[in-house]
């Protein structure tokens, strides 16, 4: 009859070095998502997904589809006008991904300075994240680019937030209650709003 070893006295077993491995490669992809490395990520997911750790592989493969998504939206950005980029900053704003809109009107910006349409935009998106100086300086700048502006501005529901500012008044309406009204632009030459 063999003795049989306690528990206690059995040698602990090693980790596997593989899956050691891919499980910090499954979490260091996770963060590069989360500061949308997305490239990164998706090398590290890369390799969870075809290790031989079917659970793991699985949950990598979905943040891996994501990788995909995200980069393949990134490379479909090529835009053939500063309108064209713009319209797309403007529909990441209404889908409330204001964070990537903000990074596109700022590019956007710095390509086209003089593009009234674009401080207009940023002027919004400022107002709807609630960083209110900075909206009023670049809905400032818009007027100052193209005066229609101001009858934009007056008529924008996104600007609600900065109605009861008396700066925001006196920006829309500056030249008092009994000075003529700023016409409205005509439709062949209003400026490009959203």
């Amino acid at each position: 009859m063999t003795a049989k070893s306690s528990p206690s006295e059995r040698q602990p077993q090693k980790p596997d070095p593989g899956f050691t491995q891919a499980v910090q490669n499954y979490e260091n992809g996770l963060k590069a998502m989360q500061t949308r490395k997305y490239e990164r990520a998706k090398g590290l997911l890369e390799k969870v997904a075809e290790a031989p750790y079917k659970e793991l592989a699985d949950r990598a493969a979905v943040h891996l589809n994501t990788c995909q998504q995200q980069l393949s939206r990134t490379a479909s950005s090529s835009f053939k006008s500063t309108e064209e980029h713009y319209d797309f900053a403007i529909s990441l704003m209404n889908s409330g991904d204001y964070d990537d809109a903000r990074q596109h009107l700022q590019k956007l910006q710095k390509q086209a300075p003089k593009a009234d349409y674009v401080w207009f935009g940023i002027a919004i998106l400022d107002c709807l994240t609630h960083h209110y100086e900075a909206a009023l300086k670049n809905l400032e700048e818009a007027i100052k680019l193209n005066p229609v502006n101001r009858f934009h501005a007056r008529n924008e529901n996104d600007f609600q937030n900065m109605a009861d500012d008396p700066r925001f008044t006196e920006l829309l309406y500056p030249e008092g209650p009994d000075a003529p009204p700023v016409p409205a632009p005509a439709p062949a030459t209003a400026g490009k709003k959203r």
